[in-house]
């Protein structure tokens, strides 16, 4: 598995990062997102009806970008496979939405339901175009 290097661990903790998934008809399709690093890993809490959702679980190959807020010289791809697993009672969206003053639920239809995503890194490119 790829790590994180101690050069951009800062971004771990960006406020934003930009998600691509693979569309059914074989494009990119690219969507910024709330994320947490969490017990060393990358996860998201996303919607069941959401396109992207919907492009992860058919084609788990994914990219998340974080650029630096203050620097976007610096940033970090993270390449890897998607892992879902469903968040019932929303606990991991509570958790998400905590670092953003949010309510992520609030964003969801009657029936919608919520999977926590893990990140399982394959590449990670950490780029500093100062250097």
């Amino acid at each position: 598995m790829a790590m994180f290097p101690d050069s951009h661990q800062d971004l771990l903790d960006a406020p934003i990062a930009s998600l691509t998934t693979i569309g059914g008809d074989g494009f990119p399709q690219s969507t910024l997102i709330w994320f947490l690093h969490d017990g060393g890993e990358l996860r998201l809490s996303l919607n069941t009806s959401r396109l992207k959702t919907r492009n992860l679980l058919r084609r788990p190959q994914v990219s998340l970008l974080i650029v630096d807020p203050a620097d976007p010289m610096r940033y970090l791809e993270v390449r890897g496979m998607a892992r879902a697993q469903p968040d019932p009672d929303r606990a991991f969206a509570q958790r998400v939405g905590a670092k953003y003053g949010a309510d992520l639920t609030a964003y969801d239809a009657p029936g919608d339901e919520r999977l926590v995503v893990t990140i399982e890194p394959v590449n990670v490119y950490a780029v500093d175009m100062h250097h």
